[in-house]
């Protein structure tokens, strides 16, 4: 199964003469299908408009049409039923097959009114796993249950192989997921135990090596590079992290972002997040969120806490039955393990579980639907999300916005 971090941003592909095509296109040849290099307001994608938008252009033909012999213009304005099949062929693909680096960017023009907890939007789970510290002198954390604790210290060489196995949910760097098409990152803060310092760290079994201060610059820089993209940073599960930790961490927040900090409103839509210049969406799982208005309350994650695909997904389908949440929600499709599965599999790894389910896991996801009916699906987060199509298989479900408005 291929990883995804071979996607690149369109200005890595070789751009085309113009007497081969028109102006303002490039092969993308990992798909051999043609973009606009430059989208946004004022220039519409090729597959969904006609006509540049820009003063003194004229209109440009769907570079697809070229590619199936539509090669004039009288051809595309007198509506010949070709074109037709070849545009309705391609936004069945499209969104699939956008740049994931920059696939919120490349968004067709419809879809930029619609509420983001309307869209499908990729997520890793347990974002900041990459970097645990695999130093033994570093403790469990305390959210582990006092007898693997207790276990840890008397026989740590038996014990600390078999934690790394199933504590690690992600292999790459944060900046790297983005460029995967991650949009929403579980975020699981920590303060090291007997640590005299108001560091703060991520945490799952045990605690990570990088600092939240310097993940959440790189995703900054990350930002900067992205400048229409949008992310979604859930902070939760807080272990013990003092008041006084936690205003540190929000003048951190403030200080690394700025404004680019989305502040709570109503109709969330990428047109409106563009124009502000916003492309932070911060959730705070603590009662302080009421006193900020750039704190977006904490969102609901579904977590089935099964081990096997079809036992998570039929206790998706039964919480789907209930109904969605308002406003932004999270499905989550990562499997837990339980003491039995681990005892009985002592050869392998969280990431074996995972890669063994993905294709079923996957072929359930895209059976889904976002949107604002009651069974629709919104934010759905994995594990090892560079792996497989992940990301493309939920960026992907927005055709059916599309199609079904």
């Amino acid at each position: 199964m291929g990883s995804c971090l071979g996607c690149h941003p369109y200005s890595n592909y070789p751009q085309l003469k113009h007497s081969s095509l028109p102006a303002g296109l490039v092969d993308r040849p990992s798909t051999r299908s043609l973009h606009l290099v430059t989208c946004g307001p004022s220039m519409v994608r090729c597959a969904e408009q006609v006509h540049h938008q820009s003063a003194g252009e004229g209109p440009r033909i769907p570079a697809s049409c070229f590619m199936h012999g539509v090669s004039t213009f009288d051809d595309w304005q007198h509506g010949d039923r070709r074109v037709s099949n070849i545009m309705s062929a391609e936004r069945e693909q499209s969104l699939g097959a956008l740049p994931m680096d920059s696939w919120m960017t490349h968004m067709p023009p419809s879809l930029w009114d619609t509420p983001l907890y309307h869209l499908a939007i990729p997520g890793s789970h347990n974002a900041i796993t990459y970097c645990l510290d695999m130093n033994h002198t570093c403790p469990v954390d305390l959210a582990q249950p006092d007898m693997l604790q207790k276990l840890d210290r008397c026989m740590k060489p038996l014990i600390r192989p078999f934690l790394y196995k199933w504590a690690i949910t992600q292999e790459y760097s944060v900046g790297q997921q983005l460029n995967c098409g991650v949009r929403y990152c579980d975020l699981r803060i920590a303060h090291r135990p007997n640590d005299r310092s108001t560091d703060l760290y991520f945490y799952h079994g045990v605690y990570t090596t990088l600092t939240v201060e310097m993940v959440l610059g790189e995703i900054r820089e990350w930002l900067d590079a992205h400048p229409k993209e949008v992310v979604i940073l859930s902070f939760s599960h807080f272990l013990d992290v003092s008041s006084e930790l936690h205003t540190l961490l929000l003048a951190s927040i403030r200080h690394i972002f700025s404004s680019k900090l989305c502040p709570k409103m109503e109709a969330l839509t990428l047109r409106k997040l563009w124009s502000a210049g916003h492309q932070v969406i911060v959730s705070y799982e603590h009662i302080i969120t009421s006193r900020h208005r750039y704190l977006w309350p904490h969102i609901t994650y579904w977590w089935a806490n099964k081990c096997k695909a079809e036992d998570l997904m039929e206790a998706i389908e039964r919480r789907k039955q209930r109904g969605r949440p308002g406003g932004f929600f999270v499905t989550g499709i990562n499997l837990t393990e339980d003491l039995k599965y681990i005892c009985t599999h002592p050869t392998e790894s969280l990431k074996d579980l995972v890669m063994s389910s993905n294709p079923k896991l996957l072929r359930w996801v895209n059976k889904q639907t976002p949107g604002s009916k009651p069974d629709s699906l919104n934010i759905i987060a994995g594990d090892f999300i560079t792996e497989g199509h992940f990301a493309p298989t939920v960026v992907a479900l927005n055709d059916k916005l599309l199609q079904h408005p």
